[in-house]
């Protein structure tokens, strides 16, 4: 049977009007929490980058990014996928301090996009990054920097629930780290998408540490690419990864939602590391990969997190399309027309 694009019995508790404003309370009061706390500039990205620079984010190699021509270059140029590198090379390029950082607003087109509740071609996030030392490369760093996001995140739903009191926070007040290798022996039957919704239903938000590298069972939890987060590296722990998502659970969904994949960046060992074991060794001689083996690169961490599913989990909505607009299936409009429920 197939499964309802809206859960059933399912009612908005904002309207249309009350949604469009509560959009802008949730991106204006997290943008603002997530600076303080983190130390962040917000500056100007790109919408898109010339390619053969090596800045460009792959995905790991799962999307092919939208490209163009133009009279500015004989090469294509790429609507950018995500800023993870981009934010990287910006901060050794504006030449930011130890502790500061940037921010911005990144918008993406996926095409390759499996539309679904909480997915569309379009992609906005947040994207961030802030220079660290050789000596906060730690988990425990890590962990003190997803706290403070996290903290940013509760104080903007306290500020929603006091704009619209019929949406009560839920969010528990302490966010949970576990393991994916820990995560793996506790259900080891289980795939890994059915593990986090097991993990984040009891703990309702968690920080799932070590995305990337393969696991006990020879498989990674999941892919990410060679070339920003550091997954090889081992902690004080002894497990491998120095990056992870934050997942919250989704009371309306009933499912686990990710909000946020971050991480302490690669550098000149483990990118050479993550570069050979992912077969991709011609890359170092692409400029961004250069700079950061010739240790030219600021070390970082930085990660991207996504403003329609901050909106949705903070306004209470079951599907994307009640807080951005993009283009969609006739299914879903037929859906939501007969279901009346507004899709942007």
């Amino acid at each position: 049977m197939k499964k309802p694009i809206l859960p059933n019995g399912y009612k908005p508790k904002l309207d249309f009007f009350q949604t469009e404003k509560g959009i802008k309370v949730v991106k204006d009061a997290f943008e603002r929490k997530l600076a303080e706390k983190l130390l962040l500039l917000r500056v100007s990205a790109p919408r898109f980058l010339i390619t053969g620079t090596g800045l460009q984010d792959d995905l790991a190699g799962t999307q092919i990014p939208v490209s163009f021509k133009t009279k500015v270059s004989d090469k294509h140029i790429e609507v950018v996928q995500s800023l993870a590198k981009w934010k990287r090379y910006a901060l050794g390029k504006y030449g930011f301090k130890h502790g500061t950082g940037l921010y911005t607003d990144m918008d993406a087109i996926r095409k390759d996009e499996d539309i679904s509740p909480i997915h569309s071609i379009y992609v906005d996030q947040w994207d961030w990054e802030r220079v660290i030392s050789k000596q906060e490369r730690t988990l425990g760093f890590l962990k003190d920097i997803v706290r403070k996001i996290y903290l940013a995140l509760l104080e903007t739903e306290a500020i929603v629930e006091k704009e619209f009191p019929v949406l009560k926070a839920r969010l528990p007040k302490e966010i949970k780290f576990i393991h994916s290798e820990d995560l793996e022996k506790m259900y080891p039957e289980l795939s890994p998408s059915e593990r986090e919704y097991e993990i984040t239903k009891k703990h309702g938000a968690v920080f799932l540490i070590g995305i990337g590298h393969p696991l006990e069972s020879g498989k990674p939890h999941d892919l990410r690419a060679a070339d920003y987060d550091d997954w090889i590296t081992k902690t004080y722990e002894e497990k491998r990864g120095l990056n992870g998502d934050i997942i919250v659970w989704d009371t309306v969904r009933k499912e686990a939602l990710e909000l946020s994949s971050m991480g302490i960046r690669v550098d000149s060992t483990s990118l050479l590391k993550q570069l050979d074991m992912m077969g991709l060794s011609e890359r170092k001689e692409l400029e961004f990969h250069r700079l950061i083996l010739e240790e030219k690169m600021p070390l970082s961490i930085g990660g991207g997190i996504g403003q329609s599913r901050l909106c949705m989990i903070l306004l209470q909505k079951a599907h994307v399309g009640e807080v951005q607009s993009s283009a969609w299936p006739k299914e879903v409009e037929e859906e939501f027309e007969r279901r009346g429920v507004a899709l942007l």
